[in-house]
C-alpha cells in the first residue's frame, strides 16, 4: 500500500487539457499550496502538512509529471516549463474553491511556486521558497569545478534522448543518489518512503528530464523577460536556504532581493531536505509568513 499524509483526503483533479493532478488535502482555514522537489512527491510535505492543517486548508499535489498526476508527453519546450505548471497549480487550487492562496515550494517545486508569484500575482497572497535560486541566477551561480555538484542540471539539459536513456538504465541509483548525498539526516526518509519516492521517479523518467530540461531554456528566457521588465514579487516572501553561496561564491540573500520587496531570507543549518529533516522550523516559518501582511 502506498504510502499517504495521515489524515488528508485524496482526490485528482483536472488543471489543464489532457492533464490532472492527484492531491493531498487536509484541514481547515486560510489555504496554502505545497509543492514538492526533487526526487520526491507531495509525501515530502506529511509532518508540514499535517502542522498546518491544525489551522489552514493544506493542499500537497504532486506536480505535472511527477508521482501520481499526469505525465504528458513532452511536446515542444513549454510542456513543462515552469509558466505552465504554475497554471496547474493556480487552476488547482481555483477548482478547490480557493482562487487566493499562500504558496510554497522545495527544489524543483520552488521554481514552480516563483513562476506563479510572478505570473499570478492576484492568486499568490504569500510565497515560500525553500533551497533554490531562481532559475536564471542558478545558471550565473555555477562556474568552474563548483559546477560538479549540479551534474545532473547538465545532463537533463541535453536534448530528447541521451539522458533519459543513461537514466532509465540505473534509475534507483541515479535518484537515490541525491536522496543520499543532499540529505543531512538519513532517518528522515524512512525506508517506505524513499521506496515510495524511487518508484515514482522510476516510472516518470522522461517528464522529470523534459521539466529540467525546460529550466535550461523556456525557463531562462522567462526569467530574463521578467528581470529585463523589472517585475518583482510583491507579496511577502520567505526564503529558507542553505548556504550554497558559500561553496560557489555569491550572496544569496542579494540576489533575492533583486526579485522581491518584502523578503526574509534565513540560511538553515539542516540538509536540503528541511522540509522532513526540520519540519517544526519549516512549519514555524510557513506560519510567519503567513500572519506577514494580515
Amino acid at each position: 500500500m502506498k504510502p499517504t499524509i495521515a489524515g488528508f483526503e485524496y482526490q485528482r483533479v483536472p488543471v489543464a487539457e489532457g492533464v490532472s493532478l492527484r492531491v493531498a488535502v487536509g484541514g481547515t482555514g486560510t489555504p496554502v499550496v505545497l509543492l514538492h522537489g526533487f526526487p520526491q512527491t507531495h509525501l515530502m510535505w506529511r509532518h508540514v502538512a499535517a502542522d498546518l492543517a491544525a489551522d489552514h486548508t493544506v493542499i500537497c499535489p504532486d506536480l505535472r509529471g511527477y508521482g501520481d498526476s499526469d505525465k504528458p508527453r513532452e511536446d515542444g519546450p513549454h510542456t513543462y516549463a515552469k509558466r505552465t505548471m504554475a497554471a496547474d497549480v493556480v487552476t488547482l487550487a481555483q477548482r478547490l474553491g480557493h482562487p487566493r492562496f499562500a504558496l510554497a515550494g522545495h527544489d524543483r517545486g520552488a521554481l514552480v511556486a516563483f513562476r506563479a508569484g510572478l505570473d499570478h500575482p492576484d492568486a499568490v497572497s504569500h510565497l515560500a521558497c525553500l533551497d533554490i535560486l531562481p532559475t536564471l541566477d542558478m545558471w550565473d551561480a555555477l562556474h568552474g569545478t563548483s559546477a560538479a555538484i549540479a551534474f545532473h542540471l547538465y545532463l537533463m539539459a541535453q536534448p530528447p534522448g541521451l539522458a533519459e536513456r543513461m537514466i532509465s538504465a540505473s534509475a534507483d541509483a541515479f535518484f537515490g543518489h541525491f536522496l543520499d548525498v543532499w540529505a543531512n539526516r538519513p532517518d528522515a526518509i524512512p525506508p517506505q518512503v524513499r521506496a515510495e519516492y524511487l518508484r515514482a521517479c522510476r516510472e516518470a523518467v522522461p517528464s522529470i528530464v523534459a521539466d529540467y530540461r525546460a529550466s535550461a531554456g523556456v525557463d531562462v528566457e522567462h526569467d530574463e523577460a521578467d528581470r529585463a521588465a523589472e517585475n518583482r514579487l510583491g507579496m511577502p516572501v520567505t526564503v529558507l536556504q542553505q548556504d550554497w553561496g558559500a561553496a560557489l561564491g555569491y550572496e544569496a540573500t542579494a540576489l533575492w532581493e533583486a526579485w522581491a520587496d518584502d523578503l526574509r531570507h534565513t540560511t538553515v543549518s539542516c540538509g536540503h531536505f528541511m522540509a522532513e529533516e526540520a519540519p517544526a522550523d519549516v512549519a514555524k516559518a510557513l506560519r510567519d509568513l503567513m500572519l506577514r501582511g494580515a
